[in-house]
């Protein structure tokens, strides 16, 4: 088996193939989950630990596991993960159980987790399957926690902490209350949060795509001038080198 660069490995999942915006997966969770910080990070935290746990035990089975039943036998080991989640959340952390509510089942189905499994860990050892989930899942985080902080705050005016995870002391900063956009915390806000984030992301690569092209144009433009220059200087020298010898027949005589 081919070594796989570790680091490069886990900086994909956050930056190059980040799974909601630039792959566009598990939108159905990030629309519904980022109308607050809290609920952005609990269900990342609940991903995290889905996407490991099954990234890693398929990778240990991935020469058990017929071919045959490959995909079914993937959402039977997601969904043995999903469940403990599950048990664990609704015991220690009911208000964040209550909060995501089905999409914590959702889980299950979430086609990044069952994209990582088919694409990735299926075909390399359990450390690089590790690394892949810690990237993806880091990617998975930043993108929920981007549009949590955008929605929150712009759709009550600040934030709120201790909610939901409860163990906290509760805190409420909202400066802009008065200004606040109930839409962002709502099912169209999360549409439109996400539209707009993906807009920026493509400007920012188009404009760098340009930025490459004009700089390879102006590369290949010097490059022609430093090939007219040569050319000039070898026509000069061959001119050069024709009118010498008439001088010097000239002097003979």
């Amino acid at each position: 088996m081919e070594k796989v660069n570790q680091k490069k490995n886990f900086l994909k999942g956050i930056i190059v193939e980040n799974p909601v915006l630039v792959g566009l997966l598990g939108c159905c969770p990030t629309l519904a989950t980022t109308t607050s910080i809290e609920s952005a990070i609990g269900m990342a935290i609940l991903f995290l630990f889905v996407l490991i746990g099954s990234n890693v035990l398929i990778s240990l089975l991935r020469n058990i596991i017929p071919s045959e039943v490959k995909i079914p036998a993937y959402i039977v080991i997601i969904a043995t993960f999903v469940t403990i989640v599950k048990m664990l959340c609704e015991a220690f952390l009911p208000e964040l159980y209550s909060t995501l509510g089905v999409f914590i089942a959702l889980i299950v189905v979430n086609c990044i987790i069952l994209g990582r499994a088919e694409a990735y860990a299926s075909k390399n050892g359990p450390l690089s399957s590790l690394v892949d989930a810690l990237g993806m899942s880091v990617g998975f985080a930043l993108a929920l926690l981007l549009m949590a902080v955008i929605r929150e705050f712009l759709g009550t005016g600040g934030f709120t902490f201790g909610k939901i995870f409860t163990f906290l002391p509760l805190v409420s900063w909202t400066p802009l209350s008065e200004y606040a956009i109930p839409m962002l915390v709502q099912s169209p806000g999360g549409f439109l949060t996400l539209a707009c984030i993906l807009a920026v992301i493509q400007y920012i690569k188009n404009h760098k795509a340009e930025k490459a092209v004009r700089a390879e144009k102006a590369r290949i433009e010097e490059l022609k001038k430093a090939k007219l220059a040569k050319m000039a200087e070898q026509n000069k020298a061959n001119v050069s080198s024709n009118i010498n010898p008439q001088v010097e027949v000239k002097e003979a005589k």
